[in-house]
Formats: C-alpha cells, sequence, structure tokens
C-alpha cells in the first residue's frame, strides 16, 4: 500500500551532531558491512525504531543480500532469501518502485526479516538510477520518520560509493568479500576470523553480540565483552597447544544482554596463508540447551536406576512371597513362555539336576499341559479368568500329580495383556477325602443296617442288663467292703508279728539266746517292710481314686525337719555319713498337710542315706519371696542319676536297677508316691543329679495352698 509520508504534528528534534559524527564515519569507511552496522545501529540509538535490516542488491548474482541488522532474530535472517528476477515479491517491487511503502504485515502475505508493520526505503542516489538496496525499519505509524529518511539518503550514497565500478576495480574481491559477509552472517553459530594471538580479524553478527559492545552500551555490557574476550583467548591458546588441526573444548561465556550463561563447543581449526600468515577459523555452537538436556537425561537416568533398584527389590519381595507359598505358582507372559515361578513350581516344570529322559519328557508334557490350560484364559473373550483340572506327573517320581488351576489376566493401564498368573493347588488329598468318604457313606449304611439288626437284639438283652446291672451294683459295694476289711486284715497280722517281735527282743518272755535274737530281728525287719509295702500300694490306690484325704494345718517347717532327723537317727548312726541342716533365716508358718509333707521329706532323705556310701547329705530349708513358696532340698554324695533316668525314679514300681541282684532294696513306689503328694499339695519335686557326683531332690510347697 502507498502511505502518506506527511511530517507528523510535531516535528522531532533532529540531533545534528549525532549526524555528523555518522556522516564522518562513513566518508572514512570503505567496509559495506561496516557501514551499513554502524547506520541501523545509529538509527535505532536516535528514534524509536526497534528493529531494522539493511539488504543490499548483489551486482553479479542478482540475490539480495542481508548486510547489517539490529533486532532481528536469527531464524529469520536465516529464512530470508531474495532475488531480483522475483519481481511479484512486494520487496521487489518497493526496490524498483524507488518510493517508500509501507506495510502492514497484519495483512501481508509475504516472508520478511522483520515482525509487524514496517517500511521499505530504497537506497537510491538519484533519480536516473535505479535503487542499489533497501533500508527495512520497524514503524509504528504509516507516518515515516525524517532521521530514516535522511538516514536512506546518506547510506544509499555511501552505497553506491562503494559498490560503484571504481571501487570495485580498485577492491576485486568486494563483492566475494560481501558475499562471504552475507554467508556467515546468515549463519546461526557465532563465526570469528582471528590471529594466533586471538586478535579478531572477522566476525558475524552473533560473534560481535558476544565480543564488541558498541559505543553507546551500558558498563555491565562492556565487562561482559572483556570477560569473553577473555576467555576466549584462553581457550584458543589451549587449543593452539594441541597439535591437531581441528581442535575442539566447551567454553563458558556470558550473554551481554541478559548476563545470563551460555555455553558453546569451540571449534577451532588453523588456515595457513604464504603472504599473510596464520589464522585461527573458531565456531561457537551454542550447546546450552544440549547441556541442559544431557542433565536432564542424566538425571532421568539416575531416576531409572533408582526405579531399576525398586522393581529389582520388589521382584525380590514377590519372589519370597511366592516362594512361601506351598502351591506352585507360574507367570506366563502372553506367548505362553514363563517368566516367573516359585520353588513348588520349578519341581513340576523344570528339568532336576542330572535328568533322564523319561524325567526330560515329563517336564514337557507337564508344560504342554500348562500352555494348553493358560491358552483358555487367552481364548475366552469377555473372561479373565480360568478355572480347570490338569493331569500333571512328578519328574522324580513318576506319581501322578492331579490340580486344580486357576489362571487369570494381568492387564496394563491400557488394558493390553502383560502377564497371566496361574495357581496350581494339587487334588491329592481332596481325591482321596473324597474317596474316604464314599466308603464312609457305605460303611455308614452297612452300620445302619447291623443297628438296625442290633436294636432289635438289644431290646431283648435290655431286662437282661438291667439285672445285670443290680448284680453289678451288688458286687462293687462287696468289692469295697472287701478292700476296706483287706486293708485291716492286712495290717492287723503284721502288727501283731511286729508286737511280739518286739516283745521277744526285748526280754518280756524270757531272755533270748543271740541266734534266735537275729532270727527275730529279721522277722522284725521284714515285717516292718511288708507294712511298709502294703501302706505304699495302698496310698497309690486312695490317690488314684481320689480319697486321700488332706487336713491342712499352719506349721513351721524347721520343726518338720528336726523331727524327721531325730526319727532317722540310728540309720544316721549306722551310716557314717554327716548329715547337715541349713535352714536361712526366719521362715513364715506353711498351711499344708503335716503328715503329708512330713512323709515326702523322710523319704527324700531315706532314699539319700541309702543311696550314699561315703561323704555328707545337706537338709536345705530356703524361702522364695517372690514366688511366695518353700523349698526343701535333699542333697547326697551318693551314686547319682543319669539324665536319661532322671525320669523314670518317679514312675510306679519302677527302680533303676531292677536285676535279682541289685544292691538296694524297695518297692520302687517312694518317689511316686512323693510326687503325687506333692502335686495334692500344689507343690512340685524336682531333680538335679549328676553320676557319680551325688543328687538333688527339692520339694517346693506354697506358703498358702493354692485354691484349685
Amino acid at each position: 500500500m502507498q502511505p502518506s509520508f506527511a511530517p507528523a504534528a510535531q516535528t522531532p528534534v533532529v540531533d545534528l551532531e549525532g549526524r555528523l559524527l555518522l556522516a564522518e564515519f562513513l566518508l572514512s569507511s570503505t567496509d559495506l558491512q561496516a557501514s551499513a552496522r554502524r547506520a541501523v545501529d545509529w538509527l535505532v540509538a536516535h528514534t524509536d525504531i526497534e528493529q531494522a535490516v539493511v539488504a543490499v542488491a548483489d551486482l553479479l548474482s542478482g540475490q539480495i543480500l542481508l548486510v547489517a541488522e539490529h533486532g532481528v532474530t536469527s531464524n529469520a535472517i536465516a529464512d530470508f532469501a531474495l532475488s531480483r528476477e522475483d519481481e511479484g515479491h512486494p520487496l521487489i517491487q518497493a526496490l524498483t518502485r524507488g518510493e517508500p511503502t509501507y506495510f502492514d504485515r497484519a495483512k501481508g502475505t509475504f516472508h520478511s526479516p522483520l515482525h509487524g508493520p514496517f517500511h521499505a526505503i530504497p537506497l537510491k542516489v538519484d533519480e536516473d538510477q535505479g535503487s542499489q538496496g533497501l533500508l527495512l525499519a520497524s514503524a509504528h505509524a504509516p507516518q515515516l520518520h525524517p532521521e530514516a529518511v535522511w538516514l536512506s539518503r546518506i547510506l544509499a550514497r555511501q552505497v553506491g560509493r562503494l559498490l560503484s565500478r571504481a571501487t570495485l576495480a580498485e577492491t576485486r574481491f568486494g563483492q566475494e568479500r560481501m558475499l562471504l559477509y552475507s554467508i556467515i552472517n546468515a549463519v546461526t553459530d557465532p563465526i570469528l576470523l582471528t590471529d594466533t594471538e586471538g586478535k579478531l580479524i572477522i566476525a558475524n553478527t552473533h560473534a560481535e553480540k558476544l565480543f564488541a559492545a558498541p559505543e553507546d552500551s551500558s558498563e555491565g555490557w562492556r565487562r561482559a565483552v572483556s570477560l569473553n574476550n577473555m576467555l576466549f583467548s584462553a581457550a584458543l591458546s589451549t587449543s593452539a597447544m594441541v597439535h591437531t588441526e581441528l581442535a575442539r573444548r566447551e567454553l563458558l561465556l556470558v550473554d551481554p544482554l541478559e548476563g545470563s550463561d551460555l555455553l558453546f563447543e569451540l571449534l577451532s581449526s588453523r588456515a595457513r596463508d604464504e603472504r599473510q600468515g596464520t589464522y585461527v577459523v573458531s565456531i561457537l555452537r551454542n550447546v546450552t540447551d544440549l547441556a541442559r538436556a544431557k542433565e536432564e537425561i542424566e538425571e532421568s537416568y539416575r531416576t531409572l536406576r533408582v526405579a531399576q533398584a525398586e522393581v529389582r527389590d520388589e521382584r525380590h519381595r514377590l519372589e519370597l512371597i511366592i516362594d512361601s507359598v506351598a502351591d506352585p505358582i507360574i507367570v506366563t507372559d502372553p506367548e505362553g513362555d514363563i517368566v516367573l515361578m516359585n520353588e513348588p513350581a520349578e519341581r513340576m516344570f523344570t528339568v532336576p539336576p542330572n535328568p533322564d529322559d523319561v524325567a526330560q519328557r515329563r517336564v514337557r508334557a507337564n508344560g504342554a499341559y500348562l500352555t494348553s490350560f493358560v491358552s483358555n484364559v487367552l481364548t475366552r473373550s469377555g473372561e479373565s479368568r480360568y478355572r480347570g483340572e490338569l493331569q500333571l506327573i512328578d519328574p522324580v517320581s513318576g506319581r501322578a500329580a492331579p490340580v486344580e488351576g486357576l489362571a487369570g489376566q494381568i492387564l496394563s493401564e491400557q488394558g493390553e495383556l502383560i502377564w497371566v498368573v496361574t495357581i496350581l493347588h494339587d487334588l491329592t488329598e481332596a481325591l482321596e477325602k473324597a474317596r474316604l468318604y464314599e466308603q464312609l457313606k457305605e460303611a455308614s449304611a452297612e452300620l445302619e443296617r447291623k443297628v438296625q439288626e442290633a436294636t432289635a437284639e438289644l431290646a431283648e438283652q435290655n431286662e437282661l442288663l438291667r439285672r445285670q446291672h443290680i448284680a453289678l451294683e451288688q458286687a462293687s459295694a462287696l468289692k469295697s467292703q472287701f478292700l476296706a476289711n483287706m486293708s485291716h486284715e492286712f495290717r492287723t497280722p503284721l502288727n501283731a508279728i511286729l508286737g511280739y517281735t518286739h516283745m521277744l527282743l526285748h526280754g518280756v518272755s524270757g531272755a533270748v539266746s543271740d541266734n534266735q535274737r537275729k532270727s527275730l530281728s529279721r522277722i522284725d525287719s521284714n515285717s516292718r517292710h511288708l507294712l511298709a509295702l502294703i501302706n505304699d500300694i495302698l496310698d497309690i490306690t486312695r490317690i488314684e481314686a481320689g480319697r486321700m484325704p488332706l487336713t491342712l494345718t499352719r506349721f513351721a517347717i524347721p520343726d518338720l525337719v528336726n523331727e524327721v532327723m531325730a526319727e532317722l537317727e540310728p540309720i544316721i548312726k549306722r551310716s557314717n555319713l554327716e548329715v547337715v541342716a541349713k535352714i536361712s533365716g526366719k521362715l513364715p508358718l506353711l498351711r499344708s498337710d503335716r503328715s503329708k509333707v512330713k512323709q515326702i521329706v523322710l523319704n527324700l532323705l531315706s532314699n539319700a542315706l541309702k543311696f550314699t556310701a561315703s561323704g555328707t547329705v545337706t537338709i536345705k530349708v530356703s524361702q522364695n519371696v517372690a514366688a511366695q513358696t518353700i523349698a526343701v532340698g535333699v542333697t547326697d554324695t551318693g551314686v547319682g542319676i543319669a539324665p536319661e533316668d532322671e525320669g523314670k525314679v518317679f514312675e510306679d514300681f519302677r527302680q533303676l536297677d531292677s536285676s535279682p541282684a541289685r544292691g538296694y532294696g524297695g518297692t520302687g513306689l517312694g518317689l511316686s508316691i512323693c510326687r503325687r503328694l506333692s502335686h495334692m499339695l500344689g507343690g512340685t519335686i524336682e531333680l538335679n543329679s549328676d553320676v557319680g557326683k551325688g543328687s538333688t531332690f527339692t520339694l517346693s510347697l506354697p506358703v498358702k495352698p493354692r485354691r484349685r
């Protein structure tokens, strides 16, 4: 569109000094790119224009080349391509028109380096000559800024002068250099040509942003540029020390505009010229995003390793769990291959060590049965579980192993089949129970038939049994009376024998000879032994029948111990043993059956004297305050008891030496009666013995009888 280029209502103030300085620079400059760069920087600095581009027409190729830019993205520069032959392009039309053109990009459909509305001002020296380039300047309104008009005129004369044939004749490589600048400026990576000491010779626009600061730049910008030059020179010196044609290394620079760190990959290569010497060509490839991506990848990799470790731990826990299950568990993939199984399953589906052909065939057969079973889950649409029976074979023993299988699908979050889990339950026991149940039913039917047959017989015998019951009750009463009479009848003659023997021994009927006294002593001893035997048997009978009476009284246990020692004093004197009583502290009164306690202590002390040939016998009485018990321990230095025989001494009628030639007498009922009596009194008897060193029998009784 053709805008109106009338001046604005308020004419901007003209910076004459700035115009003079720019004009002096252009007059002294022979570099087209440097002239265009200074021009666009001046325009942006002295106006509200934010973006500016100088494009020059190449006389040889006819291409429109970007010589300088400000505020334009690298992608826009790289994507720009325009030829004079493209007569339909709006910018070519503006170039040939010779007058400024306003473009509203909101309505435009063509590509240009600038975003938004802009002016295209032809660089034309006079009316007779055509335009040699374009000045593209961003615009906020259709009115053209006066400074842009002035700059286009002075820049047109500079472009015309530098592109004139005389200048081209003087500078043979002018076109090539301009083409080179256009090419390296189109590259998005910073490119620099320096000498071996790092002095900058040629740099593209992206390199200038990092290593060159405009005159009106801030102090921070200049410091950043100075730091970048120092870092670049140091990196270039380090690379020069490596004798390689192409050196690579990372270089950390500072963004002068934002102050952020930029990571580049520096690629340096030497270029030698016979006349000019050695140069260094450096390309900086921005790898900031790549380094950040690398860190993210490393972090992701670390996260992946942690996840893998967690998966391994979870799999280990899963294996421990399924191995603890007695039933075989198999996990297969959709193709039917086994991916996991527990130990019971391995016995059925893996080849045992050193297998024979038969075991291998059994394993293959089991695998085929399993595959066929799992396929039922995959072929049944709409069903995620399948239950059925399999006939497997134990690979080692060849025993048939009927099992019930339950297979279920495991799906992913997307609903895809991942695994099939199969649990096999052994049916051998269930089938055996079913067989036994059938046999039980048959036996039950047979029993019912026999019961019916026997019912008639029972009815006939019922009257007979009733009569027999009456007779049995009468017989039981007679038996009880017989036992009562027998206990009296046993003791009456024995007591008479003992009485008359005692009288004869004491000379009541006259003096007796030594031979007669010896015979009477034997009669007295055997009678007392027989009486003790009868008493023991009757005690056992009454204890088993629960008819042993208990008389509870309070008494002092030390008095009871002294009384027992006094009764056994004749035996103690004959044994030539040292018998010691140790009573610790003040003991409470014991509430129990005094006669039963005395019977137990008397029996324990008698046994200690009987089975101890030499040494000492100690009776120790102590109290356990916490347990509220009193303990009476009898310790001897006799023959002792082996650990395997300690339980036998408390059995009825049991002696460790049961041979006819045993050295100790007795019925074997004493310790048995002692243990039974201690239990009746709420206490215990414990034995601690060592063969050849002696034994300790400890009676523990509660201070107060416990309620039952």
